[in-house]
This record gives C-alpha cells, structure tokens and sequence, in this order.
C-alpha cells in the first residue's frame, strides 16, 4: 500500500463518527505531529497518542491499530524530515481561513498545532518566550483559540492582516524548527531574515 493510501485510511478513520468528540481529526491531527515535531522536547508516543484520541478508539483488531498508529508515526516523521530540510512544510490544506474560518480546514490544522504546543507548552516558551510568541503567532490567529483576547479582537478585524499571516505560517514553522533544533550558527540567518 503506497503512503498516500495509508494517509486517505488514516483520513478516513479520524473523521469517522466513532472517535471521542475530543479526539483530533485528521486536519487538526496534521497541525498537532507538525507540532511534535517542531517542539524543542520529544513526547513519548503513547502520550501524544493518547492525547490524540482523548480514548482508546475502537479498533476493529490489532491489525488496524497497528496501521492507524504506523501511519501516524511515519506521517510525523515525514514532517520531521520536511522540516530539517530547507524546503518550507508544505500544509495539507489552503493557506486561508476563507469565508467562514471556523470551517476551515487551516483552522482545524492550527488548533492541532496549538494541542501540540500545550502538551510541553514551558519547554516551548522557557528559553526566548517573546521571540517564540512572535513567531507562534500566526498559528495562534489562526487557531481562534484566542479570539476573545483584546490583542486577537484587534487583528481579527484586518482580514488582509490575517490572510497575509496565514501565507506565513509555513516559513515560520521553519523558523522555529531551526531555533529549537539547529546549531547556533545555523539559526541567526534564519531568525533575522525580514518579514515580508
């Protein structure tokens, strides 16, 4: 079965009916192993796993645990890949909000991110917390976790600011893949490259 077949099961199989109402579908579960593998601390996989489904899901034998986890795993490891490379992360969704963000699937994927950076959220923030916030942020707007704060409220109103950020978030997955995770002498072009 070709990777691309495993990703439509995978699809399938968290956006079914059957999983927690907490549980991740599969846009948001994209954001959240984006997000693991951005974090500048490992999770466990049985953590992020169950945090993933919220419960066990119903699987209908071991056979397709062990398929759902794989692909799971592969597909997080294929994003690590993509991220050490210096090719931006390609999202698998529309770099937009569109009409009605809270049905979009960059919203979705953006809320999974964020489920990600919670997990070790002080590791995340603890060495350069104003830089982290900086760069975050368009993940943040993004996710409308946050829109009821007056910071948000005010950006939610320029939708050119928001689509423009949203354009962003893969260079700035970029950016805070190498601050966590490449040597310093790598780091500093990236990080004081000019936004545009």
């Amino acid at each position: 079965m070709s990777f691309n077949d495993q990703l439509q099961r995978l699809e399938q199989f968290l956006d079914a009916d059957d999983l927690h109402d907490e549980a991740l579908d599969y846009m948001a579960a994209c954001g959240y192993l984006a997000a693991l593998s951005v974090s500048p601390e490992d999770v466990p996989a049985e953590e992020w796993l169950a945090e993933l489904f919220a419960e066990m899901p119903n699987y209908a034998d071991e056979q397709q645990q062990a398929d759902i986890v794989g692909t799971l795993q592969e597909l997080k490891s294929r994003i690590a890949r993509e991220l050490a490379s210096d090719e931006d992360l390609e999202l698998p969704c529309e770099l937009s909000l569109g009409d009605e963000p809270d049905y979009s699937d960059l919203r979705s994927w953006c809320i999974g991110f964020m489920e990600g950076v919670f997990l070790r959220e002080e590791a995340w923030f603890e060495n350069d917390e104003e830089l982290v916030s900086e760069l975050l942020l368009p993940v943040m707007v993004g996710s409308g976790l946050f829109a009821d704060q007056p910071e948000f409220i005010e950006i939610d109103e320029d939708q050119d600011m928001v689509e423009d950020m949203m354009e962003h978030i893969p260079g700035v997955l970029t950016q805070l893949f190498l601050l966590f995770h490449a040597p310093e002498e790598k780091q500093k072009p990236a990080l004081i490259s000019p936004r545009k």
